[in-house]
């Protein structure tokens, strides 16, 4: 059995971690998991929070927004919509995150007339951004919905 795996984390302005890594934690939309070395094949979509990765270095934080991760035996690959290390999350950057958040919620609350599936993903939405803030210790300056 493999002691490390491929790790690689891509956003579309840059390529932010790549390497052999012991374990991802990964913010999935159904609920947080673990991938390591020699994980079943899986594709799960990204929920807005913390991925955690243990690599001979230590552990590595990286804040993501949504995206997907492609687990395999040998590795994994993350397409965030949006990532950064989590020590680079200032307060301004929560605030700007917030804000489309608030934006998406509102157009999609509009353009649906409050219609079920669409609006409720828009809060969940909200909602995830809100507890990523909450986790990571900056203020997601909850709006009045």
């Amino acid at each position: 059995m493999a002691d490390t795996m491929q790790f690689d984390l891509v956003s579309p302005e840059r390529r932010l971690a790549s390497g052999q890594v012991a374990s991802v934690q990964i913010p999935g939309a159904d609920g947080d998991m673990t991938a390591m070395p020699e994980h079943a094949p899986t594709i799960t979509t990204l929920r807005p929070g913390l991925l955690t990765v243990d690599g001979p270095d230590g552990q590595s934080q990286y804040v993501v927004t949504g995206g997907f991760a492609e687990i395999t035996a040998s590795g994994v690959s993350v397409l965030a919509e949006r990532a950064l290390a989590r020590e680079d999350m200032t307060q301004e950057t929560m605030d700007e995150i917030m804000e489309e958040a608030k934006n998406t919620y509102t157009k999609v609350k509009e353009a649906f007339d409050n219609q079920p599936g669409p609006v409720d993903d828009a809060a969940k939405l909200l909602s995830d951004m809100v507890a990523m803030g909450e986790e990571i210790g900056l203020s997601a300056k909850q709006p009045n919905l």
